[in-house]
């Protein structure tokens, strides 16, 4: 305690932890050695992650028309009793992930576990190589009878043009993900654990100033001060999860204690065709069939957005070699040790998704 607080190695070092054992100062056999050995692989595995903003593709025939997709909060340490409320998480437990919903049944935000929001099962090895329609339905039904009656019979569930509770279970069966994962400490998840839980959950959802991306701003915002605040470029004012994850790349990159690393999480084939890459706002107009009546109605809205889209639009924010996160290598972003039993299944998931903790964007 007392190197802590003289903030001795700050920086490259979070922390300094005491190990206590019986025998001066080795450790080479017995019991000693076994403390020595169990704690040091409890560091190892017990990453200073706290968080991680995640990138999700848009699909379908809303992802055509509005490619921005999606962007949710992964929070590793703090986990769901309910969908509405949060506490911290025992040992074991990997997190959960937190969103802005429209229309589910008038709430703010949802937080669902981590792995049954991308495979709608409990367990990581559980989750399916390939899918069809009628077993993600059947997970996503299962799911819901056992974790999501909480929520109002009213609320649907979804469809081809509007959201519902499916939305809250299978993600990784309609899009890939990418996690932009980042160092947090233990006092400001609980800080935000309080704040979440005491502070009242009423939906403020408006696409255009109040959406997923604005939330997701929200929370970054709290973990970072003043980093993600809305700007006029690149997308007229609005938020989207593009740029926030510029943005949170940016600083990442000039801030190394951040412990920045973007993971990816593949799309399971077979439920969907493969997911799109993720456009902003200018982007989206320049790069689609909306230019042309645009050009017709105000060339010079087009102009500024074309060349917003050329000064800040073209963001590149995908590195080549991602650590691949997918079922069967959860650990590589929750920092646990992994569930996987069947060799067969691993190698079958390493062919359809990458090999070697790598994976091509």
């Amino acid at each position: 305690d007392h190197l802590n607080t003289l903030g001795i190695g700050q920086g490259p070092l979070s922390r300094f932890v005491a190990l206590p054992h019986t025998e001066g100062c080795g450790a080479a056999e017995g019991a000693n050695e076994d403390v020595v050995t169990r704690a040091l692989l409890g560091h190892l595995t017990h990453p200073l992650v706290g968080a991680a903003l995640l990138l999700e593709q848009p699909y379908g025939f809303f992802g055509a028309l509005n490619p921005t997709g999606h962007s949710a909060i992964y929070l590793a340490r703090i986990c769901a009793e309910t969908p509405t409320q949060l506490r911290r998480c025992k040992a074991g437990e990997l997190g959960s992930v937190i969103s802005r919903y429209q229309g589910l049944d008038n709430y703010d935000w949802l937080a669902i576990p981590l792995v049954p929001y991308l495979y709608a099962v409990e367990d990581a090895s559980d989750a399916p190589l390939s899918v069809d329609k009628a077993l993600v339905n059947r997970l996503r039904d299962q799911f819901h009878e056992r974790h999501l009656l909480t929520l109002s019979a009213e609320v649907p569930r979804g469809g081809f043009f509007s959201g519902g509770w499916s939305e809250l279970a299978g993600a990784s069966y309609e899009r890939r993900i990418y996690a932009y994962r980042f160092n947090t400490t233990e006092e400001q998840d609980d800080k935000l654990l309080d704040y979440l839980n005491s502070h009242p959950n009423v939906s403020h959802f408006n696409l255009l100033y109040q959406n997923c991306a604005d939330f997701s701003r929200g929370i970054l915002n709290y973990y970072l001060p003043g980093v993600f605040d809305r700007s006029i470029f690149p997308d007229a004012g609005l938020t989207t999860p593009k740029q926030i994850t510029y943005k949170l790349l940016r600083y990442g990159r000039s801030h190394p204690e951040l412990g920045l690393k973007v993971y990816l999480i593949p799309q399971v084939p077979g439920y969907r065709k493969q997911s799109k890459r993720n456009h902003g706002i200018a982007e989206s107009f320049v790069t689609t069939g909306y230019a042309i009546p645009l050009i017709a109605l105000n060339p010079y809205i087009a102009g500024g957005l074309f060349v917003d889209y050329l000064i800040r639009g073209r963001a590149h924010l995908v590195p080549k070699d991602p650590i691949l996160a997918d079922a069967m290598h959860m650990e590589n972003l929750t920092g646990g040790t992994s569930t996987v039993e069947n060799p067969t299944k691993t190698e079958a998931l390493n062919t359809v998704s990458g090999t070697n903790g790598k994976a091509t964007p």
